[in-house]
Parts: structure tokens; sequence; C-alpha cells
């Protein structure tokens, strides 16, 4: 069918419609996608509270006029969303037309017994978001991902119904197998030919078929092709080569219907000797959970966010990602697809019991297939999808109706697609909380100990459960209730998803010799251990940190805490917005934690230094299971010379030496056996920092830092010197405070304002700072460390967009960007 975006043009209103005869509320033009969460505003009070990082939900309607011409009455026309969130209602010309629950799942509204022909017709959207809380983390609300206008012959490719296999795959050739869904909604029966066209990534035809079909009135056919691919470049995360299969339905050798869809030749193993394979090669997964929050533009999906996300993990070493906990964009997967990026997709959060009020377990029973089917006929296509995941920590999975459950889903995915693996992410804490206290108590010798462990949770919250009794993780996960209760759930899937039970890593491996493990979610600080037992098993496909990419909502689960008397335990207090747990901050910029971790994959050779904020050397702290050091790569620290310091070096060599202005402070064991860190006490003198690393008394390398001198200037880095006139195209311009020689100024944050002139808007504006009360609308922003970032969206129309930044003391500093 023909598709084209729908995105434009829309009225946004607050409300969700109903009977009221109230007054009109005002109406904003808008273009999607669109979050309508972002634009709140932030209230310590809102029931959401730190799920979402303080942001409100709401009620919110959407609604397009649009002309439809008369020849549409011999017409298919489907509405396609792409996700709202949530409960989505579909209005067309005032009648129901259709309705979404879930905010992650693509769906599709049949359009055409409500339209009128050769006027104009309206469409209405009501988004009921006002619930609250229904998350565990920010969900974004109304219309965050794109909607097509679909318009097709009544004889027409059904939406999603190009389904593409490789069962046969050899040096020479590759067997490419096209299944067609032909459906047809006239009146009498309809010959006509399906032709199909496969070519590679230059546009040359390397097979192509052409076969009738015969279609009665009412009936949908599944139409199915071999086709024989010469020397197939195979797609893998290294070499991501991409084939585009061309489908057209032909009448009279006209083409009256035709869809596009682009896919990978590649093939999946997967066993305990070798592990997973892909095209033959041995793979472990340097795995990122990620949710779906683009940062300061809040939820809303656009291609380029997804794509610039996906391109900065790859750079910091990943090679696959976890959706946690929710269905992936199109876009972000498209993107994956494109760059080598590997994906666990995955389906939800909650099962039949709510992790929070109202959240997806109030809808779960009646729509967990339609959504099962959703995500898995968008993902169908999409070589870089290795991996379905049915569930995140589902407290039913230790019982034996969850697990008939999980038997069940699975059971339903291999139905729809069985070329991929499954696994379910599970919690071996949340599966035994109902007996901890027993478990805890049956430690030998240690009974007082256990006691006063689990006196200390008061709550059933499994996050500040486990980091309450962080010190006794792997001592719980070992004990022989968790096995029992998990065996039948993991007896279900294709790979036993562990988050954070790296404790029976190998204790499984006698005890379940036939089960492949992957660490679906795991701490931060333990890639160091958990690398070493993935590289050291077969059996272990892989790590997954908690998190990749940071996000808004479960705010301040990663915190550094000084503030021990306001502390809300694991979480932060209001204005705490950001988990501030990822290894790569909201604004796209790595953190220390970041280049450990490329190190301890033995990605990255020269050190690392990371410094512990001065200022805060004689301060107590609390942190959590998912917090780092409390520290950042600078050597510019202004009213703390002379005072003490601590100071990290990473580094996969034997030893590290730290020198001051030329001076050595001394040097260090480091390597895999010192957990690839040394950490040195100085006083903070201005200068040069160094580190250097050495391995047999050999230099392998170094890393300097040099403080910032007293200029103090604006710098604008774009990412993008041109932008495509979609009016959803996006440049990435980080703006960050140095001195006159470009050297960061990380202690000199201040306000920069900024202007957007031309041929864009200002989509977003903010800093990675996790407490910040500003807003990411505002045109104003305080920078953190030194940075702020802006993102611009592109108009329709061609021309040129002119950002000016500016902040006191600085000279105004001004870039262009080219759309055409």
């Amino acid at each position: 069918m023909l598709r084209k975006s729908f995105n434009d043009g829309w009225l946004f209103s607050k409300g969700a419609g109903g009977l009221s005869l109230s007054r009109a509320v005002p109406e904003v033009e808008i273009n999607l996608p669109h979050d309508a969460m972002i634009l709140e505003e932030r209230n310590p009070d809102c029931k959401n509270q730190n799920n979402t990082g303080f942001y409100p939900g709401g009620n919110y309607t959407y609604k397009k006029k649009f002309y439809v011409p008369h020849e549409y009455a011999e017409k298919n026309v489907i509405f396609e969303f792409e996700g709202v969130y949530m409960n989505a209602m579909v209005y067309i010309n005032g009648d129901f037309a259709g309705k979404c629950p879930y905010g992650y799942s693509n769906f599709y509204v049949k359009a055409n017994r409500f339209l009128k022909m050769g006027a104009d017709n309206e469409i209405k959207v009501l988004v009921k978001n006002g619930a609250e809380s229904n998350s565990r983390w920010y969900t974004g609300s109304g219309i965050y991902r794109n909607v097509h206008m679909m318009v097709g012959d009544l004889l027409y490719i059904k939406e999603d119904g190009v389904k593409i296999t490789t069962p046969d795959i050899a040096e020479d050739q590759a067997i490419v197998e096209v299944g067609t869904v032909v459906e047809y909604e006239g009146l009498q029966s309809r010959r006509a030919h399906v032709h199909t066209e496969i070519q590679d990534a230059d546009g040359r035809v390397v097979a192509s078929d052409k076969v009738p079909v015969t279609v009665f009135s009412g009936e949908s056919v599944t139409v199915r092709q071999k086709l024989f691919v010469q020397e197939p470049k195979l797609w893998s995360g290294e070499h991501p080569n991409l084939y585009f299969c061309y489908s057209k339905i032909l009448v009279d050798n006209q083409v009256i219907d035709e869809d596009k869809n682009h896919f990978g030749i590649r093939k999946l193993q997967l066993d305990t000797k070798h592990g997973l394979r892909i095209n033959g090669e041995v793979v472990k997964l340097r795995g990122a959970c990620v949710h779906h929050d683009n940062g300061v533009i809040g939820a809303s999906t656009f291609e380029r966010a997804e794509e610039r996300r996906i391109e900065i993990l790859k750079e910091s070493g990943f090679n696959s990602i976890r959706s946690a906990h929710q269905p992936m964009s199109k876009a972000m997967l498209d993107a994956c697809d494109r760059l080598g990026m590997l994906v666990m997709d995955e389906t939800f959060d909650t099962w039949n019991a709510c992790k929070t009020d109202f959240d997806y377990g109030l809808y779960f029973q009646e729509w967990w297939e339609r959504d099962v089917q959703a995500m898995v006929e968008k993902d169908y296509n999409h070589p870089s999808v290795i991996m379905y995941c049915i569930g995140n920590e589902i407290p039913e999975a230790a019982t034996g109706i969850g697990a008939s459950l999980n038997r069940q889903m699975a059971e339903m995915v291999r139905s729809l697609d069985g070329t991929r693996f499954i696994t379910s992410s599970v919690n071996g804490w949340l599966c035994i909380m109902d007996r901890l206290g027993e478990i805890m108590a049956s430690f030998a010798g240690d009974n007082q100990g256990a006691a006063a462990g689990t006196d200390q949770v008061e709550t059933n919250e499994i996050n500040t459960v486990m980091s309450t009794l962080i010190g006794r993780m792997n001592q719980i996960v070992r004990h022989p209730s968790v096995g029992e209760v998990t065996e039948e759930a993991f007896a279900g899937v294709d790979v036993a998803g562990y988050n954070y039970m790296n404790g029976r890593y190998e204790m499984d491996k006698d005890l379940y010799p036939n089960r492949v493990i992957c660490g679906t979610e795991t701490m931060p600080r333990d890639i160091d251990v958990n690398w070493r037992l993935t590289k050291a098993n077969s059996h272990i496909i892989g790590d997954f940190t908690w998190t990749g990419w940071d996000y808004l909502g479960e705010a301040g689960i990663g915190k550094i805490d000084y503030t021990l008397d306001e502390s809300r335990g694991i979480y932060g207090a209001y204005p705490w917005y950001i988990a501030y747990c990822g290894d790569i901050d909201i604004t796209g910029n790595r953190r220390p934690a970041s280049y450990y971790r490329e190190i301890v994959w033995g990605l990255r050779q020269e050190p690392y230094i990371a410094v512990q904020r001065p200022e805060r050397y004689h301060d107590k702290f609390m942190n959590s299971a998912w917090s780092w050091s409390d520290s950042i790569a600078s050597w510019t620290w202004p009213g703390s010379e002379d005072k003490p310091v601590k100071v990290e070096i990473y580094s996969d060599a034997e030893e590290v030496e730290l020198l001051v202005n030329g001076k050595s402070i001394g040097k260090a064991a480091a390597g895999e056996s010192n957990r690839f860190k040394a950490i040195f006490e100085t006083v903070y003198t201005p200068g040069e920092l160094a580190a250097v690393s050495y391995t047999n008394g050999e230099e392998t390398g170094r890393m300097v830092l040099q403080t910032a001198g007293k200029g103090l200037e604006l710098k604008l880095e774009n990412d993008r010197a041109e932008l495509q006139a979609t009016g959803a195209d996006l440049a990435y311009i980080m703006i960050s405070l140095t001195d006159e020689n470009g050297i960061l100024q990380t202690a000199a944050d201040r306000k920069v304002s900024i202007s957007v002139e031309g041929a864009g808007t200002l989509q977003g504006f903010g800093s990675a700072d996790p407490k910040s009360q500003e807003n990411f609308y505002d045109t104003e922003r305080t920078t953190f460390d030194g940075k702020v970032l802006a993102v611009v969206r592109s108009h329709s129309e061609a021309g040129t967009i002119t950002v000016t930044a500016s902040a006191e003391g600085c000279a105004p500093k001004r870039i262009t960007i080219q759309v055409s």
C-alpha cells in the first residue's frame, strides 16, 4: 500500500473529550511525533513521583482534518500508529474506529467505512494517560511515534504482510523465501501476479520472481516464493549488509499495490558448546539495556534521534541492546539494521500482576496476544533482531499458572516467527520475595545478621530490596529455592534470562547442563566479574548492563547521595528526575563507567582517568547498587587547590602510574587481577594530570588531562551541517564552555541562551544535570560540568537554520544548518 507520513498539521489540546458542555479548550497546532508529558510542569506532589521524574500524566486530544477524494471509494485506507501512550481511542468523523491500550504497540485502524468521499474528514485520537501511576519509568504522553496513512487497491498486500526468511545459506548462494499476504475486499474474484524483486545495497537486481494468484472476495492468501541470491553478502554486527525486497501486485501488467522491505541474509545458531553464533562465528553480547525516551526531547521518536543513540552506543563498544521494557520503535530497529547492532526486543514489564496502580497489568489478559503479534510482525524482517523477550521480572513466573502462561506466550511467538530465539528476563530475588526472610534466616552461622538485614526491608519494591541487601545478593540467588521456582519458566524458552543472578552462572552449568544463559540485566559495577564469567563459559552468551543510556524517571536510582537526612532511600527526592545510572548520559556524552567497560571488554588499550570531586572528599554519602563513583575526567577544580583528591585510573595493563605536572605520585597494580582499577590519593595542583600504563615494564598507553585556563568561550559542535526538509530531521548541537585553548571548563557552569531562526525550530534543550529544575522546552538552560545540548528540528521547506548561543562572560557563537 502507498504509505505516506500523516505527521503534520494536527491540533492538540489538553483533556480527552467526553460529554462535557464546558467552554472550549485551547488548541495548538503541532506536528508529530509529540510528547505531551515533557511539556508538563514537574510537580513534587504528582502521583507518579520518582517513576516519571515527577512529571504528571494527563489526558489529551489530537485532531486532524484531511481531504478524501472520490476515487478512494474503491480503495483501502488504513491508518498506522507506531506508538501512542497510552489508552489511545481513535475516532473518524465522530465514530469510534479503533483503540489500543498498550502505549508501545504498533497498531492499525481501518478507515474505509467511516470516510466521506469528496469531502473533508476528521480523525481524532483521545489519549488517556491521566490514571497515575502506570509505569515504573518515564513514558511520555500522546502520539509520540509516527502516524502513516496507507492507501491501496481493494486487492492489496496486507499491512506487515511480507515475511522474508533465509533458510539456507552457503558461500556461493542463499535461498530467500518470501511470503506475501494478499487480501481482497472486492465482490468478484481477481486474478493477478505477485512480482518480487531483490536488490542489493547498490540497487542491482540480484533475484526476481513472478507468480500468478487468484483471490476471491473476502479472502486472505499467502503467496510463497523461493528466490536464489548468488554470492550473498551476509549481515552481521561487523558487516551489516542489507538487501531490499520490492513486492508488487500486477493486474493486466499494471501495478495496483506495492511494498518495500529491507532484510539481511544471516544464520543464527545457539547451543551450550558454542553459545551464540552468527554466520558460524561465536558472538558474545556486549549489551546495553535502554529505555525508549530520547533525553532532552522526551519520548518523541525521530529517526535521527534513534540513529544517534545507536551510533554512540556502538562507538562505546556495545554490540547489542535490550529494549527495556517495551517493544522497540521501528526507527530504532532500522538504525540497528543499518549500523549493525544486535537486538533483544521485549514485550512487557507486567503480565497480570501490576507493578504500579494503573499499569498494563490491567489490560494484559485481554490484549497480550494482540500486542505480542504486533511486536513480532513489526520485527520480522529486521536482521538485527536475534531474540524476543516475553517479560521482565514477572512475579508470576515463579508460579505454576505463570510458568504455564510463559510457555503459552513462547509458543505463540514461535508460531509467528520460528527463526529467532526466545528469552524471559527473570529476577530470582523477585521470585522468592515471599520467603526472603526464611531464606535469610537459613544461612548457617549468620541468623542474627540475616534477621537484621530483612528488618531493613520495609517494602516489596524490588529495586529497593536489592539495593538494601546488595551484599548478600549472590548468597541469596544461589539458594536452592531460586533454582526450584524458576526452573519451569526457563524450560519454556530458548535462553534463560538472568537478571542480577551472576552468582548462579557456573553452578547452573552443572545443575542444568542444557541451559543457555544470558545476563539480561546486571549491575554496572559487576562488569569485570560478569565478563570474566561470560568469556570463560560457552553457555553464557552475554551481559546487558543496567543501563547503557541514562533515562528520565526512576529518578536517582544511580545517585551518590550526600543528603542522608533527606534521602528517600534508593530514589532521589524532588528535584531528581533522571535515573543517573547510564554509561552514557541523556545528552549522549560518555561517563567514566563507559570507558571502564570498554577497557574490561578489551576494546581500549589507553588508560582512563576519572577524578572524584575534591569538594566532596570529606563528605559522607550513600550510593545504590546502580551507582558509579562521583567522578569526571577533569583536572579543573578551582577553590580546591592543595586539597586532597582521589584519582581513579582504569586500565587492563599490569600497572599504572599517576603523574602531576610531570612528577610521579606513584605506581599501582591494575589489570584484571585488580578489577582493572587503581585509586590514588593526592592533592589538587593545577596543571597536568597524566596516567601511564605499563605491562612487562613497557608503556602501553597514556591519558593526559589539562587544567583549563582563565578564558571562557562558547564552543558549538553540530553533528550535521545539512538536514532534510521533512519536518522531522534533527541536528544535535553540543554547546560547551571552554578556555581559550578549547579545554573544557567543567567548573564554570552558567546559563546559556539559544535562539533558532529560519527553516527550523528548537525541539529540546537541556543538560545531564539529574536535579535540574529547568524545562527542556525553554530557551535558557544551565550547563552541567560545562555542557548543554540543543536539538534543532527542520521545517518542511528548504532554507537555512541559524542557531545562536550566548552566555554571561562569553562572546555569542553562531552556526548555520542547511535544509534541503
